[in-house]
């Protein structure tokens, strides 16, 4: 299952981006999200995240 952004709670502040190692993390309306396709659910980018806005 991949992870998602909760677009509430997201800062856009950028530092999940280059955690992801296959590249799923983009900004969009100034908020992040995930592209499912890509993610492989391993969790750098929600260890990263100050806001907790990223869950599986």
């Amino acid at each position: 299952m991949a992870y998602k952004i909760d677009a509430d709670s997201c800062v856009n502040c950028g530092s999940c981006e280059p955690e992801c190692p296959v590249g799923a993390i983009s900004e969009n309306a100034d908020k992040r999200t995930i592209d499912a396709d890509k993610c492989i659910s391993c969790g750098s980018c929600a260890s990263t995240c100050p806001a907790e806005a990223i869950s599986e």
